[in-house]
């Protein structure tokens, strides 16, 4: 990953609306959750949240399909891996006990994916 993708990625993430919203699509797993129910999740104005998802989804960590007359939104699981991945690259230079912790969340996480049961 390219230390601008990454920085334009960190920088989606960094405001707690964007963050509320991105966490509740990785725990919805690959069916994602349609723009409504993430309003209603989260208590978002419509406004507020179409701003979030606009931002997100131009960082590449969402993305969102039509569904009839709603966009069911979803994390882009390949793109947070790469994330992770580039923040974890060349860890901790030598000193493995650091970061062996943090691939073993990753490692949890990533095995966790396709058995996680959509937010409806």
């Amino acid at each position: 990953m390219e230390m601008k993708i990454a920085a334009e990625a960190l920088a989606a993430l960094a405001l707690e609306g964007r963050l509320a919203v991105f966490r509740l699509l990785v725990q919805a797993g690959p069916e994602g959750v349609k723009a409504g129910d993430i309003a209603l999740a989260l208590g978002a104005p419509a406004s507020t949240l179409s701003a979030n998802l606009a931002v997100l989804s131009h960082a590449g960590l969402i993305e969102g399909r039509r569904e009839g007359r709603s966009i069911r939104y979803s994390a882009r699981y390949e793109q947070m891996r790469a994330l992770i991945a580039f923040l974890l690259e060349d860890c901790c230079n030598g000193a493995p006990e650091i970061c062996v912790p943090l691939m073993e969340i990753a490692s949890r996480a990533a095995c966790c994916e396709s058995s996680r049961k959509p937010v409806q």
